[in-house]
């Protein structure tokens, strides 16, 4: 059997199931994809290996999973690339341009926009500012990062593992953070700004 012929059989078995496709000929499954119910796919969409989906799921256009795990109500895309080893817990959120691998996004997380999470335990209801990413490979092994229940971590962040974000703590954006971080506590590693008055270039 031709692939378009397999791809086909596989997009009519969804569609028959109630899952819901804007473009359907534009999505790829694998032939061990599950979907739960009332999922939404749209447009160029690539499913590969052992993706697992639950229910009230919505996938944007242009995301590609592989080896995944999807709770329910979660939101994925567009453009997000979700990598074997991830799970996504209920009501969680990955956003444009995101990657993640062999992490954890536990209930009720997000990462909304251009972040890499690789190695990673992200706790419930934290929060991953746009342009984060761990740091999670010195060119010899691959370290874990550890972020705890109700963090915030800043826009423009760089986690460097192996490293432990404690609960409800909070990174100040455009930090580099290299030692653990307490409950509750705030950490920041951007210098002082300075300003010089009236310069000019010198000729």
């Amino acid at each position: 059997m031709k692939q378009t012929d397999i791809q086909n059989k596989f997009r009519k078995k969804f569609l028959n199931q109630g899952v819901k496709m804007t473009a359907p000929e534009t999505v790829f499954f694998s032939n061990d994809t599950k979907i739960g119910k009332n999922v939404t796919i749209e447009p160029y969409v690539v499913f590969g290996s052992k993706v697992k989906i639950k229910n009230n799921v919505k996938i944007l256009a242009f995301s590609h999973l592989e080896g995944v795990s999807i709770d329910n109500n979660v939101s994925i895309g567009p453009y997000a690339r979700l990598r074997p080893g991830t799970v996504l817990e209920e009501g969680s959120k990955v956003g444009n341009f995101v990657e993640i691998k062999k992490s954890r996004l536990k209930k009720n997380s997000k990462a909304n926009h251009l972040t890499y999470i690789g190695d990673a335990t992200i706790g419930k209801k934290s929060n991953i500012g746009a342009g984060t990413i761990t740091c999670n490979y010195d060119g010899f092994k691959k370290s874990k990062t550890i972020i705890e229940d109700g963090a915030f971590i800043g826009s423009n962040t760089s986690l460097v593992a192996p490293v432990r974000i404690g609960k409800k703590a909070i990174v100040g954006a455009s930090s580099v953070i290299t030692q653990n971080v307490n409950n509750g506590s705030l950490a920041l590693t951007r210098t002082k700004q300075t300003e010089v008055k009236n310069y000019r270039k010198k000729k």
